[in-house]
């Protein structure tokens, strides 16, 4: 069985619900079966078959999640791309994973058309009137025919979702998740928020991410439930679809949170149909957790990660406000440990690296053996992130092992700036952290050394960067300094790095 069926289930039991709502249309659980039913028959006109892959560039929409689940009818890849990322970001993607056939909207087709040459063969879908060398998605469909053949060699283990995760070297990683990784995280999901067939699930997280589309919402498809899907986030939508829709669960990363706080509505908004609000994506502060427990909601956190679909562990509803901070137990199915040194279990109270085991967990990096390799050894799940167990066996996240910088709920990573900068004739040197920052978590700091002579202020090296990489991604700071803290074999010591930031910017503050 595929995961399709979850959506073919629900079509038999429950014909007229609605399972996606979405700005100008519903779409009834029948009419998204008959939908995921077309896409994947026209999929396969177009030479999409097992193992092939469908990307898609655009924000939420059904489409999105009728990819998926063709995908998964298929026994194809579903890449969602960020569209947060820069052109050549894109294109060393789709490079990395090449579609058969990219699904696109119009507003991201020029930055397609800059690299078109190098996608011979692919099938250009746009959203819309299409272009010179695309088609457009309803000309996409009237391929298809007759339902496609169940192809007996596509079950649980087969690989169904890609999604890019950076690493610290600064290349792109693409963790590789089944179905039966998709169906375990849901089935933790479902634990964790106590589903019913009659909550109401508000996504406003871009579906690219593995947090809007598998904290709540494949799961919440999976139990026949009613996903208000919005194509990105905004503050006055979010209230109204709360008040309006009776939304009863939804996910906020804290960056998603702190402008919900800040909006004049937040005082008074009718926010009694709420059951709790989820978040996660980095350390959340107390006043944030504070200020939505004043509401009366419980704020419940989930820790993992890409790698591991993502819901590793979690802190239920129950236990909000009790153990706020903590990231919680292990998910129902999957296992959580903190290894000290030599890999042994640490004690509780000692921080070590925090490992997950689980059927969710990926089978590992799409042609990159080696980082899949150093990622899962013994079974295990090598997280980079540094926390603890308390007496109780709560864990507690303490840092990030790697030098990962989150901002708004994005992984960045500084190897990925650093690369790019370092090829200025104008920079002898460049490190780049992160600095704690009230709004978005962290805001990239980049602390550079110029060659003698250059005259390179601030906005020159914004500029190096500007249309290379996310704008999410870009410096929030530009340090100069006369010389990196170095270790007597040369290597940047990055904790002196921070600290020297953290000096900084306390006396801009005194």
């Amino acid at each position: 069985m595929d995961l399709s069926e979850w959506i073919v289930r629900h079509a038999g039991l429950a014909p007229d619900k609605t399972a996606i709502r979405f700005p100008e249309r519903d779409l009834t659980y029948a009419a998204f079966a008959a939908d995921i039913e077309r896409l994947a028959s026209a999929l396969h006109a177009s030479g999409v078959e097992r193992g092939a892959c469908v990307a898609f560039l655009g924000y939420n929409r059904p489409e999105t999640l009728a990819a998926l689940f063709a995908c998964a009818r298929l026994g194809a890849l579903f890449l969602p791309l960020n569209w947060r990322l820069a052109g050549p970001e894109h294109r060393q993607l789709l490079a990395d994973c090449p579609p058969t056939v990219l699904l696109v909207e119009p507003r991201f087709v020029e930055q397609i058309d800059a690299f078109r040459d190098e996608l011979a063969g692919v099938t250009l879908v746009v959203f819309g009137a299409p272009p010179a060398g695309w088609i457009a998605f309803d000309d996409l469909m009237r391929r298809g025919g007759l339902p496609v053949a169940r192809d007996p060699r596509v079950g649980p283990g087969t690989p169904l979702l890609i999604c890019y995760t950076s690493g610290t070297t600064g290349k792109a990683k693409g963790a590789l998740l089944t179905q039966d990784a998709l169906a375990w995280n849901a089935a933790n999901s479902v634990d964790l928020h106590e589903f019913t067939g009659g909550d109401r699930i508000l996504t406003t997280l871009p579906l690219f991410h593995v947090g809007g589309l598998n904290n709540q919402t494949t799961p919440a498809l999976s139990l026949g439930c009613t996903v208000v899907l919005h194509p990105k986030f905004d503050v006055d939508a979010s209230f109204d679809a709360i008040e309006r829709e009776h939304i009863t669960l939804t996910v906020l990363v804290p960056a998603q949170i702190e402008a919900m706080l800040a909006h004049p509505r937040w005082a008074k908004a009718d926010l009694s149909s709420l059951r709790m609000i989820t978040t996660g994506s980095t350390i959340v502060p107390d006043r944030l957790i504070r200020a939505v427990h004043e509401r009366g909601i419980p704020l419940v956190q989930i820790y993992g990660s890409t790698e591991t679909c993502p819901i590793a562990a979690y802190v239920k509803a129950a236990d909000a406000r009790t153990h706020a901070g903590a990231a919680g137990r292990a998910a129902l199915h999957c296992s959580v440990r903190v290894a000290g040194d030599g890999g042994a279990d640490a004690k509780a109270g000692t921080s070590g690296e925090i490992l997950v085991c689980g059927p969710n967990v990926m089978t590992g990096y799409l042609n990159n053996p080696q980082a899949s390799a150093a990622a899962l050894k013994d079974g295990w799940f090598h997280t980079g992130d540094m926390g603890h167990f308390d007496a109780e066996g709560w864990l507690w996240v303490d840092g990030r092992k790697k030098e990962m910088i989150i901002s708004g709920g994005e992984n960045i990573y500084p190897a990925e700036i650093e690369n790019l900068l370092a090829e200025s004739s104008d920079i002898a040197e460049v490190a780049v952290v992160g600095r704690p920052d009230e709004r978005w978590g962290e805001c990239v700091v980049a602390v550079v050394v110029r060659h003698e002579g250059s005259a390179l202020d601030a906005s020159g090296v914004l500029k190096l960067l500007d249309g290379r990489i996310a704008r999410y991604k870009l410096p929030k700071e530009v340090l100069f300094v006369d010389e990196l803290p170095r270790t007597a074999l040369g290597k940047v010591r990055k904790d002196d790095v921070r600290r020297l930031v953290a000096r900084k910017t306390f006396m801009e503050h005194i």
